[in-house]
């Protein structure tokens, strides 16, 4: 890791290290961490016990400027032309409003009316992470991409690449424009908007599922495109279990606000239809409901039809991609999707009390940079040790291929 920062000993890798290291061991904030260097040997191993939060501040500005030729080494050590490349991209909020990135958006950790950055990560296929961006706070996934594809080719100079991403990530206007860069393949997947449009257009056929779980198709919508059907039932029951809880959440609610009409304390259309908007909008399961409005009167029940349409499919996901037939077959296309738990996992482990990059109290644009890419390379640190220490946390050494790629994965017996 000392070697990645910088080739040879000096203070700033030092403190780089202890950082990082720091932030393994017990994530706190800077001057936490600076007040914690006299609890164990870290700084003392590392020459830096005499550092104070001016040293470490002054070091995160260094590391910023390490971390173009960082990204270089990791792209040259986990990646290569034509290999699989995992993109992601979550928020984090901040405390206080003073950074330029600090913007109000849609907040993944669900802090509402908190400024916020937006960071993305590049890892390999195993999700070990090899670059971090970070953008604006109301940066939509979609405009991120270009930033990351950029890197790709310019930086890393990898001309040939195959981009997983989540169809929040990888839209269709985001796949029109990396059809004109050219050299970029992509893995994504399909709406349930969609998937719909597909069975009424009759493109896809749900009979094809009765003696398999995976067929592979093509449709006029997605030219040049192939598409891998998938049918797993454990899939349709764990949405169906979501959807009637949050029917049944909503119905509660659409209860209390029928007593409340029918005893006078709501009255009028236009107040009835705003309470009941707040509803639907809370559990968003407003079309599975048919409302009646009157400025004295309010009723609801259940859209039984089109429950049933959505629950057809609720066993069915389409995994969408540019890579021919002779690169990846329809199993590895799968394979090749579900490798997003990787890079997931990646973020729940940065965001959560592993790592503990939120918030963020840095108010300077530059450090907020390098706080992430500190939190990268924690990260970095910790993949590699599970996986020296795989047997000693009962994980999966040599995961077995799974015959059945739609099902569920197993553990192997050895982890078991």
């Amino acid at each position: 890791l000392d070697k990645l920062i910088a080739a040879r000993p000096r203070r700033e890798r030092e403190l780089c290290v202890a950082m990082i290291v720091s932030r393994v061991l017990e994530p706190r904030s800077t001057l936490a961490t600076v007040r914690g260097f006299g609890d164990s040997s870290l700084a003392a191993e590392l020459g830096v016990a005499d550092a104070d939060a001016d040293d470490l501040y002054s070091a995160m500005d260094w590391l910023l400027e390490q971390q173009p030729k960082m990204e270089s080494a990791l792209a040259r050590r986990h990646l290569s032309e034509g290999s699989l490349v995992l993109l992601e991209l979550s928020s984090v909020y901040l405390e206080g409003n003073k950074c330029d990135l600090a913007k109000l958006g849609y907040s993944g950790d669900g802090k509402r009316g908190l400024p916020q950055v937006e960071f993305g990560l590049i890892t390999d296929r195993e999700g070990c992470p090899v670059a971090a961006d970070v953008f604006a706070g109301n940066s939509a996934d979609p405009s991120t991409v270009a930033a990351q594809v950029d890197k790709l080719k310019d930086r890393f100079g990898i001309a040939e690449v195959v981009l997983v991403g989540d169809r929040g990530m990888l839209t269709s206007a985001r796949i029109e424009a990396l059809r004109e860069v050219g050299g970029i393949g992509w893995i994504s997947a399909l709406g349930s908007v969609q998937i719909e449009a597909l069975v009424d257009g009759g493109d896809l056929q749900l009979g094809l599922f009765d003696q398999r779980n995976l067929v592979e198709i093509t449709s006029p919508r997605y030219p040049g495109e192939r598409l891998v059907v998938c049918k797993n039932p454990a899939l349709a029951q764990d949405r169906a279990r979501k959807r009637e809880e949050l029917l049944e959440a909503t119905e509660r609610e659409l209860e209390k606000l029928a007593a409340a009409v029918l005893a006078g304390r709501l009255l009028g259309q236009d107040a009835i239809g705003l309470r009941v908007g707040r509803i639907l909008g809370r559990h968003k399961v407003g079309k599975h409901f048919r409302l009646a409005i009157g400025e004295g009167g309010f009723g609801y029940q259940r859209d039984a039809e089109g429950i049933a349409a959505e629950a057809a499919l609720d066993a069915i996901y389409v995994i969408r991609t540019s890579v021919t037939q002779a690169k990846l077959d329809s199993q590895e296309v799968v394979r090749s999707y579900k490798l997003l738990s990787g890079v997931e996992r990646a973020f729940r482990t940065i965001k959560s009390v592993d790592l503990g990059v939120r918030p963020v109290y840095h108010r300077l644009e530059g450090r907020v940079r390098a706080h992430i890419f500190i939190c990268m390379l924690a990260y970095y640190l910790r993949w590699h040790l599970e996986r020296a220490w795989a047997p000693l946390l009962f994980k999966d050494e040599a995961k077995p291929q799974a015959e059945d790629v739609v099902a569920p994965a197993q553990r192997s017996a050895s982890a078991l």
